[in-house]
């Protein structure tokens, strides 16, 4: 064999082994990404091949499918009630994909968990039938909440605090999933896109917002864990008007005539003595109440109901001023009604925080459960005598002070009102917010939290008590009822 024969043959058996270790890395190490790949049309050909499993709320499904009049995708999803349940179920979409719990368990739904499969199913590698998603979410709860935010701008939370089960959640203003679940629905959802609403952000977890007076119940517990104060009935060291430290600035009060000046903590929760906390915070330093926050749930970006719900924040390096604001839910501090849901249900299951959750439990086609979420976590957050003592103080709130709105008859009830600013120099409507337990003579217990973000109220008439805690009332008496 000449040279260049020789040269030739090499280079071409070069090319052959190439090809061969090119082939083989693709079949066994990019395949799963090429397979997952977004573009990739086969997966929603498989995807919407057959029905979806379903996402179960109170024994019954508020999802379906329903078979499609062309195209390569035979199936499409469906949903009952979609707009009162969205910001629960998501969306799932042949074009735009899946959100919350329809993104979360996807695998679950389409059938493609190895964990729906049979021996018979891996061998062969059918797909196998899908699975269930059942959910913690109450029927009348929810639309209590759904029906009495109306055509408010806000979101809602009630969670069984001895559980950690939500029991509702809704976000207004909601749109209908149904509308762009199919693959020629560009006009909806470019119309969602451009809301400037936003509809399709679900404000119960996604929107961290300054909390308001509602806040104050962080600083309380973390006093009177501290030992600043000896109770909930010990008076405070709070001048009134007090003067935020190292500036000019009076901090005032909602009502001047308030006896807000040395207030205890009963009474300053009950008439809302921004003085009070503001004053608090700075004695206690930004430290110790960032710890009681953090505690709560604060300052973490990991928390899973199973959707992540966004952090809320308690800040860090600020001077006392600063500190001051944060004492009554201002300055950067920021939370989701989900998190001060877990505020007023900490102090109602007697300082002890369970993590909140909405699935129950994943099941196969046949109902074996799969997964089950029953056993929450616990952590004790304050003592139960200081969550008693939150608990006598926000009950005056509701019976006495400027929570009025929330009473029930015959349960007893505890809450705290919040009206935070927003815009530059407080230039458009505050939010009003709202948060609350209620608990039943059978035992029965729920833990609320509630933010309107705006209303056809007028600005003067913005409370959390006039426009929140109806709303809190509403998801209350209904989960006591359950």
């Amino acid at each position: 064999m000449n040279k260049t024969i020789r040269h030739a043959s090499v280079f071409t058996l070069l090319l052959v082994v190439a090809l061969l270790v090119r082939a083989t890395w693709v079949q066994f190490y990019d395949s799963k990404a090429l397979a997952d790949d977004k573009l990739n049309r086969r997966n929603a050909i498989e995807q919407y091949a057959n029905p979806l499993g379903d996402i179960i709320v109170g024994g019954d499904a508020v999802t379906g499918s329903e078979r499609t009049k062309g195209g390569d995708l035979k199936y499409k999803r469906t949903y009952k009630d979609g707009d009162l349940y969205s910001s629960v179920t998501g969306y799932s979409s042949q074009v735009y994909g899946a959100t919350q719990l329809e993104g979360i368990y996807k695998d679950v739904l389409d059938g493609t968990d190895n964990r729906l499969k049979n021996p018979l199913d891996t061998l062969t590698n059918k797909r196998a039938d899908p699975g269930d998603v059942i959910t913690t979410i109450d029927p009348a709860v929810q639309k209590a909440a759904y029906k009495s935010l109306g055509d408010k701008k806000g979101a809602a939370v009630a969670v069984d605090p001895k559980t950690g089960k939500i029991l509702g959640m809704v976000s207004t203003p909601s749109y209908d999933p149904s509308d762009i679940s199919g693959s020629t629905d560009s006009k909806e959802w470019s119309a969602l896109l451009k809301d400037e609403d936003k509809p399709l952000v679900n404000r119960a977890l996604r929107q961290p917002l300054p909390p308001g007076s509602t806040f104050k119940l962080v600083v309380a517990a973390a006093a009177l864990e501290d030992g600043l104060y000896g109770s909930a009935d010990t008076r405070t060291d709070s001048p009134n008007p007090y003067t935020l430290p190292g500036t000019t600035t009076v901090l005032k009060n909602e009502s001047a005539s308030a006896p807000c000046e040395d207030a205890t903590i009963r009474t300053a929760l009950q008439y809302s003595c921004n003085n009070v906390f503001a004053k608090m915070a700075v004695d206690l330093g930004q430290d110790k109440v960032k710890s009681m926050a953090e505690k709560m749930g604060f300052n973490t970006d990991k928390l899973d109901v199973p959707v992540r719900a966004s952090e809320s924040v308690y800040p860090s390096d600020m001077d006392k001023a600063q500190t001051a604001l944060t004492g009554i839910g201002q300055f950067d501090v920021t939370a989701t009604p989900l998190q001060m849901s877990m505020v007023s249900g900490a102090i109602a299951n007697g300082g002890e925080l369970v993590s909140p959750h909405m699935v129950s439990q994943i099941t196969d086609s046949d109902g074996n459960v799969l997964d089950s979420f029953d056993d929450a976590d616990s952590e004790r957050v304050m003592s139960q005598e200081t969550a008693a003592q939150l608990q006598s103080a926000m009950e005056t709130v509701v019976e006495e002070g400027t929570g009025t709105n929330a009473r029930i008859s015959g349960a007893d009830v505890g809450g705290k009102t919040g009206t935070a600013q927003h815009g530059e120099n407080n230039s458009k409507t505050p939010y009003a917010w709202f948060t609350s337990y209620a608990k039943g003579s059978d035992g029965k217990e729920v833990a609320v939290a509630v933010i309107v973000e705006s209303s056809s109220a007028a600005r003067s008439e913005v409370s959390g008590n006039g426009l929140a805690a109806p709303i809190a009332k509403a998801m209350m008496s209904a989960a006591l009822k359950r």
